[in-house]
């Protein structure tokens, strides 16, 4: 196998996978990323990191519970951050409706009652009679791993580059007839017809009072949450998708029904202290399907909507096969434009 000369454009948890992926084989690799380092990441820092295959599948298609199950192996072998106590998934005894349609959207759960609820979270004690447990599925704190990817890519020997935007035609970021992967997000618009952007607000919390281990997912008919504990008392709380490119402050709508959500999960969040407000936008396709479009030997790796961190290390695995063996790239990736 011959050594390529790759440069990556983008480093959020796309490009950050991409270029260690490709660094561990042994290839040349350039991360190129326009923001300092402490903003590593991009609209990656605003995920909830949850290595959720079965419940995402819920609502997406199937090539994401495939592509999702070999990333979640995949970051259990590369990070040690990872905490692998599965997902749950509640509802009230008035949206039990939910839950009975959830299970039946999604496999690798089993039904659990009140008393494995509490033995499994014993902060949630009485607050749900029914849930259902997806155990094989996983969740880190999404800024420690971004910041492990990023060293661990120059322990590798990856050249890291921050604050180094592509002002060029991004073709021309390397020299003529190295790789160039361009993983820019919505800054990639202007060249990928169909790409928008998918607003996601989530708000962070200090909460002592609370010890949950694994993400809780709250389901309800029009404000469904999740609390993703990212460790000392810290816990995210997001769930919301507007269809809008606007990257501004979180709306105190958003706001209102996060907060009241996760106060339905647990009443202790109530005295939890508010440590930030944000928003992002997510680049995604009309199928909210990743896409790898490869054009000569510049190949774009963009639109995995709210699936990245899932998603990152299998895309990466895809593209290091493609450009070192040649193996044709899924059907369902390709951009049929």
């Amino acid at each position: 196998m011959n050594q390529l000369t790759i440069t990556v454009v983008g480093g959020g948890i796309l490009g950050l996978w991409q270029a260690l992926t490709l660094a561990r084989r042994g290839h040349t690799v350039t991360l190129r990323e326009a923001t300092q380092q402490s903003a590593i990441g991009a609209a990656s820092r605003f995920a909830g990191a949850m290595l959720a295959p079965y419940c995402e599948s819920e609502a997406a298609e199937p090539i994401i519970k495939q592509l999702g199950l070999r990333g979640l192996e995949l970051w259990r072998q590369a990070y040690p951050g990872v905490t692998a106590r599965g997902s749950l998934v509640v509802a009230t005894g008035r949206d039990r409706g939910e839950l009975l349609r959830f299970a039946r959207m999604t496999e690798g759960h089993r039904n659990i009652d009140a008393d494995e609820i509490a033995a499994l979270e014993p902060a949630l004690s009485e607050r749900f009679r029914y849930g259902l447990l997806f155990q094989e599925e996983a969740h880190m704190a999404p800024r420690p791993a971004l910041d492990f990817l990023t060293e661990e890519l120059r322990r590798l020997g990856g050249e890291v580059c921050f604050e180094d935007p592509v002002e060029e035609p991004v073709w021309m970021a390397a020299a003529a007839g190295d790789v160039v992967i361009d993983c820019r997000g919505m800054s990639a618009r202007g060249e990928l017809a169909g790409l928008r952007g998918v607003r996601g607000e989530m708000v962070v919390v200090d909460a002592p009072c609370l010890d949950l281990t694994r993400p809780i997912r709250l389901l309800h008919p029009r404000f469904p949450i999740y609390v993703v504990p990212w460790g000392n008392a810290r816990y995210m709380i997001g769930a919301t998708v507007v269809e809008s490119e606007d990257a501004g402050a979180v709306t105190v709508r958003s706001a209102i029904e996060l907060l009241a959500s996760a106060c339905t999960i647990h009443a202790g969040f109530k005295d939890a202290n508010i440590v930030e407000f944000s928003a992002g936008v997510r680049p995604a396709f009309n199928d909210n399907v990743p896409k790898i479009i490869a054009r000569g030997r510049r190949l774009f790796v963009n639109g995995a909507f709210r699936h990245g961190f899932l998603l990152a290390p299998t895309l990466a695995e895809i593209v290091a096969d493609h450009l070192e063996s040649g193996l044709p790239i899924p059907a369902a990736l390709i951009d049929p434009s």
